[in-house]
């Protein structure tokens, strides 16, 4: 397929221009559920994290290493069960809103796969897709690769052309996503003030994956400057300031609630520069200022996938525990209502095309794009590949 530069490959004829905002309505045919994929038995392991890998030349005995998360849990990752009911709650909103849309769901590394999803919808004669990406943020691996993802499937299965892929914008600040946060972080602090802790001794952890520096730079259009870590780290920045400003309006005490942004989950070699600070290093450092507890909010992910389970839940709590600080891990969205509900309407925007200034946002960074700009969110390592949802490169 030839890409014409300056317009949107494999796009519908509302998006294929690359406006911001998609502000007309799209009368797609069903909605593409994109996950990352996992495991569902010891078997699965290595080969999967030989997916995960493709192109890097990493032997089985270092996937091993990193094998053993999975295989703490019996090799069974919870990431495609909590997609199964996600995806059944979108269907169930969306028939209670008279929405007559199927879900199709495939994942980039373990069956069931986007190119079964794709090849399985067009033969139904849904050929006319709105990707809904299981990620919030803008970055490389938690927007374009999904948009690379869409492209690529298309390309293999021989259906570019025939089938057009757009994507709803990222939704790091739609009110849906954040409204489970705001709940966790404020049920936390209660705990802790009901416990005897004051406010000013509790610091809230806002945690997200850590990605390679360069990436993050990256992150976002390229002709705006978002400070440190790009708009990976301006995105969540934001909302975790949204969030801890929605808990001093709420809970007496807490506007002396300290909070930070932590990274997590770095695999890349020592010698790669990754955004810091590590969530561990950090709860380390809190005794000595002061602090009794922590609140670990997984701000960067949807659901309790295994990097919360392994990272999060024995990794950061047992080191909480270890230095005698009190400690919890507030909860993902899920499936919550709130979340869900949030999710259609993203799609409802596509459908009417909302204007940008009545969709809702909860941060200054927000509506993000529905159309992602010219070269957003590169792989250093990689470089620009085809993408769908997204002006070219």
């Amino acid at each position: 397929m030839t890409i014409t530069t300056g317009r949107v490959p494999f796009a519908s004829e509302a998006a294929v221009d690359g406006p911001e905002h998609v502000e007309v309505p799209v009368a797609y045919d069903a909605i593409l559920l994109a996950g990352f994929g996992g495991p569902e038995g010891q078997e699965d392991v290595i080969p999967f994290l030989r997916n995960v890998t493709r192109g890097r030349g990493i032997p089985d005995e270092r996937l091993e290493e990193v094998a053993h998360h999975y295989r703490h849990f019996g090799g069974v990752s919870p990431i495609n069960a909590q997609n199964r009911a996600l995806k059944a709650a979108i269907e169930a909103e969306l028939a209670a809103r008279g929405i007559d849309l199927p879900v199709y769901w495939g994942n980039r590394n373990w069956a069931p796969y986007l190119e079964d999803a794709v090849q399985e919808a067009a033969a139904a004669g849904d050929t006319k897709l709105l990707g809904l990406a299981t990620s919030a943020y803008a970055s490389f691996s938690s927007c374009r690769q999904y948009r690379e993802d869409f492209a690529r499937v298309l390309e293999s299965t021989g259906l570019a052309g025939a089938v057009t892929i757009d994507k709803v914008r990222q939704f790091f600040d739609h009110p849906g996503f954040v409204a489970p946060f705001v709940a966790g972080v404020e049920n936390a602090l209660r705990a802790f003030i009901a416990d005897g802790i004051a406010p000013s001794e509790v610091q809230v952890l806002f945690s997200t994956h850590s990605v390679p520096s360069s990436d993050a730079e990256r992150s976002g259009p390229r002709d705006r400057d978002f400070g440190p870590g790009g708009a990976y780290a301006a995105q969540h920045l934001a909302v975790a300031g949204y969030v801890m400003a929605q808990l001093a309006a709420a809970v007496p005490g807490t506007e002396d609630t300290d909070w930070s942004l932590v990274y997590q989950s770095r695999s890349g070699p020592p010698s790669q520069p990754w955004l810091e600070p590590d969530i561990n290093d950090a709860i380390a450092e809190l005794p000595a200022v002061g602090k009794r507890a922590v609140a670990i909010v997984p701000l960067g992910f949807m659901s309790d996938h295994m990097e919360v389970l392994w990272d999060l839940d024995t990794e950061a709590l047992e080191t909480a525990g270890e230095l005698g600080l009190a400690a919890v891990r507030t909860p993902t969205p899920g499936v919550d209502p709130a979340f869900v509900a949030g999710l259609v309407d993203l799609v409802e925007e596509r459908l009417h095309g909302t204007p940008a200034a009545d969709r809702p946002h909860v941060t200054g960074l927000g509506p993000w794009f529905d159309v992602c700009r010219p070269a957003c969110c590169e792989n250093v390592r990689a470089g620009f590949r085809p993408a769908a949802a997204g002006l070219v490169p």
